[in-house]
């Protein structure tokens, strides 16, 4: 096969977060309209340290509905999306130099989080249902984490969710060990029909959890706005973080915002929306893997926003990245999620930025440079 012509117009595989497209700026706009009306002036205010009352009350509410679970205003905390939750909780809980868990392989930004605070990383390896147990409690032996971070449903990178019974496991091991697991679940309501098992949010009354939640991933990436769900005792160490104090809380305007697009009803439209969308370019991605990329494994996800694909046994993801480039495809190699420099043969590919003709276009390109 010819070598491919060097494109400018690259197809980034790599791009987790949504297309302008389906950004919702009406239902935003409906919801701004909706908030302003009420002409509270104290949405303008430094606000108080665990987030807007209202927006927490909205907030239980929708979370309630979604998980199938109560969920009350006090386990919520307000935050500036779950990456400035995460810093949060690396703040409080943690010291330089101490040890905490991963998943491995895990979300590549989080290690730079860890990196950012210096944190020695210990990676725990996943299977097809989630975190190893036993692996986990090898490693509780000879060291003393500070926490577990876990993505438990549609895992960034792998798209793994972790079974019913391996959460309750960790759980055990959790309690067993005094472990404060600290749940990245961002993805818990992007299923494509498959619900997952009760988020490890289940359990911030019975174990050390900490679960973190965003609606970057079920709005809008721009709003910077998230949450942290846990015991009231566990989360006031959170607000008594110097940068919580001196801010009077956290995004006190967007929440107000937020809490008229949930109490509207078109919190639920836009998730619903994005659930239909990302399904169908999942299966359109999926599909044209198979038939264009045969000599390339992955499983097909079942939620979230990624493919983890394993390229041939000759192969480095790092290596090919180079050709795809020329070939005017990109992606992020495996070796960017592992903290021990792990999956040389892996790359993420996320389908949601792409519409379905640009979703086939880039494995054209991929199929094109992995020939050449």
């Amino acid at each position: 096969m010819d070598a491919p012509a060097c494109h400018t117009d690259i197809i980034d595989f790599g791009k987790g977060q949504p297309s302008l497209s389906l950004l919702p700026v009406a239902a935003w706009r409906t919801a701004a309209d909706h908030c302003l009306a009420h002409g509270d002036a104290r949405l303008l205010q430094y606000g108080v340290d665990e987030g807007d009352e209202g927006f927490r009350e909205s907030l239980a509410q929708f979370l309630s509905r979604r998980y199938a679970m109560p969920v009350a205003t006090t386990e919520l905390v307000v935050s500036a999306g779950a990456s400035q939750a995460l810093d949060l909780v690396c703040t409080r809980f943690t010291r330089a130099g101490d040890i905490i868990f991963v998943e491995e392989p895990t979300y590549f930004l989080a290690l730079d989080i860890f990196r950012d605070h210096g944190l020695q990383v210990v990676g725990i390896p996943i299977d097809e249902e989630g975190i190893r147990i036993d692996a986990l409690q090898d490693a509780l032996v000879h060291h003393r984490p500070a926490f577990l971070y876990t993505i438990p449903s549609f895992q960034n990178p792998s798209g793994t969710t972790m079974s019913a019974a391996r959460r309750e496991q960790l759980i055990a091991a959790s309690r067993m060990h005094d472990l404060l697991v600290v749940a990245d679940e961002v993805y818990q309501l992007l299923d494509f029909g498959t619900v997952p098992p009760a988020p490890l949010a289940t359990h911030v009354h019975t174990a050390r959890v900490l679960s973190l939640g965003s609606f970057s991933k079920i709005c809008a990436p721009g709003l910077r706005l998230g949450w942290i769900q846990g015991a009231p005792d566990v989360l006031h160490t959170i607000t008594q973080s110097g940068v919580v104090q001196s801010g009077g809380g956290l995004s006190p305007f967007v929440s107000g915002v937020m809490r008229s697009l949930i109490d509207l009803g078109l919190a639920d439209a836009v998730l619903d929306g994005l659930r239909r969308v990302y399904a169908e370019r999942s299966a359109v991605l999926c599909r044209a893997m198979r038939e264009l990329l045969p000599a390339v494994t992955f499983v097909e996800p079942t939620g979230g926003y990624f493919v983890w694909a394993q390229l041939p046994a000759e192969r480095s993801a790092s290596q090919f990245l180079s050709v795809a480039r020329a070939g005017g495809v990109a992606f992020h190699p495996g070796t960017r999620f592992s903290s021990g420099g792990g999956f040389a043969r892996h790359m993420r590919l996320s389908f949601a930025h792409y519409d379905a003709p640009e979703l086939v276009e880039g494995v054209r390109r991929l199929a094109h440079a992995l020939a050449g």
